[in-house]
């Protein structure tokens, strides 16, 4: 399958599930679908329709914490900022949503996860040092992101290139992936963010990276 194939097919998802009730559930759902149609349209080398989606997305995501989702539905934040990042796009107030509900004090890996992301976007780099430090020592987070998001806060160049070649890897060693969609998303926003503060790698050729 293309990936203006994936795009056609994601954006279809999409089109269809508006047509059904629109709780928490399913407008995650849409998001993925969204989320999904914007990646394969980045892959696809088609930017600005990619950004259309993705902010499409970032909404949808919002819009289920709203209706109800619960509260340590992390992952909903995570993704807003990711797809906004990724569109290009000022993620400040996704990064502020995530602070505001308490990711900074989880007790949740990816609560803190989702905290270390939020603060990198605001560029408050020590608190998000401190916090991403709090992962490297858990073995229910994978280390290498940890890694890159401490290294990314020390504007440590070559700790961020060992940190994430090891990320990539492991997405190339995937066999599942949201939505059906083979890309390394979390090594694109990991990119996006290092970029800011010119620590970015230069990373070899991947299927799961755009050419």
């Amino acid at each position: 399958m293309t990936w203006a194939e994936r795009a056609e097919a994601a954006s279809e998802r999409y089109r269809s599930g508006e047509t059904r009730d629109l709780d928490q559930r399913q407008l995650t759902q849409l998001g993925n679908a969204a989320w999904a149609a914007g990646l394969s349209l980045l892959m696809d080398g088609r930017h600005d329709e990619a950004a259309e989606w993705l902010r499409r997305a970032a909404e949808r995501y919002r819009e289920s914490w709203a209706a109800g989702a619960p509260p340590d539905s992390w992952g909903r934040p995570i993704a807003a900022m990711k797809a906004l990042l990724l569109a290009g796009d000022d993620a400040s107030e996704a990064a502020r949503w995530a602070l505001d509900a308490g990711a900074a004090d989880a007790e949740s890996p990816i609560g803190r996860y989702a905290g270390s992301l939020a603060l990198l976007v605001l560029g408050e780099d020590v608190d998000a040092r401190a916090l991403g430090s709090t992962l490297r020592a858990r073995d229910d987070f994978p280390q290498a992101v940890a890694d890159a998001v401490v290294t990314i806060a020390a504007a440590d160049r070559a700790g961020y290139l060992l940190a994430v070649e090891d990320i990539l890897e492991s997405f190339e060693q995937r066999t599942d992936f949201l939505e059906d969609t083979p890309v390394a998303d979390t090594v694109l926003v990991l990119q996006v963010l290092a970029a800011a503060r010119d620590v970015a790698a230069d990373l070899p050729p991947s299927p799961l990276l755009p050419k």
